[in-house]
């Protein structure tokens, strides 16, 4: 087991790593490996990103296998993942095939994937529920007190990563949302002599008659070079 030193500049640079990665799949992605590489008696590890709608996706996983494993959570409504997201911070098992709070997912982990021990951390960000960082180890008992603590601050870690990386696309949607529509209203204005708010507002009437979003309309507009027929 390497000693606490190793582990802090491992998550170091973790962190650092995630930081720089340029999307919110690719830091969860990352995320998953390290947690194998750096947490004694992880064997696999997932990550579960809440969107809008309480829907809950699984963004990254070290193994094909855990999806469908968290796709039986939410098809059962029990599993640590979902009492990390709406009950306890942490969520630790020792033995799932064993584990009465969730009588049919955890043997089915157990007997399917090997896997005995579970830890689950919630992830947030000024308060805000972001998903669920899930720790699989194929030992019964596979994660110590010392473990479980240091899986706090690599999920604490992972929350700041993957809040970063969200705010980074919502604006990077933004910016392009308000570049194409520019660009199709600069198509109308050219096309029908328009002054530019006159233009805007015949891209906003063909949205609301059409019913299609406006980012959507533009879109269509600049791809065809075509208006459509109202």
């Amino acid at each position: 087991m390497p000693d606490h030193a190793d582990f802090n500049r491992d998550l170091a640079a973790a962190a650092r790593a995630m930081q720089d990665d340029d999307s919110s799949k690719q830091a969860m992605e990352r995320a998953v490996i390290i947690a194998t590489k750096i947490l004694p008696g992880c064997d696999a590890a997932g990550v579960c990103v809440v969107y809008r709608g309480d829907r809950i996706d699984t963004h990254a996983t070290s193994t094909d296998d855990l999806r469908q494993i968290d796709e039986l959570q939410h098809d059962l409504d029990e599993g640590p993942c979902l009492d990390a997201l709406q009950q306890d911070d942490t969520v630790h098992s020792d033995d799932l095939a064993l584990d009465h709070r969730w009588p049919r997912w955890g043997p089915e982990v157990a007997q399917r994937l090997g896997l005995h021990s579970i830890v689950s951390y919630r992830l947030f960000s000024h308060g805000q529920t972001l998903g669920a960082l899930n720790l699989y180890g194929k030992g019964r008992s596979a994660f110590g007190a010392d473990a479980v603590h240091d899986g706090v601050a690599l999920a604490a870690h992972v929350g700041v990563a993957l809040a970063g990386a969200q705010e980074v696309e919502t604006l990077e949607r933004a910016i392009g949302g308000r570049t194409v529509i520019g660009q199709a209203t600069g198509i109308l204005m050219e096309r029908f002599d328009l002054a530019p708010d006159r233009a805007f507002s015949v891209l906003s009437r063909l949205s609301q008659q059409k019913n299609v979003k406006l980012r959507e309309l533009a879109e269509q507009i600049v791809q065809t070079r075509t208006v459509p027929k109202v």
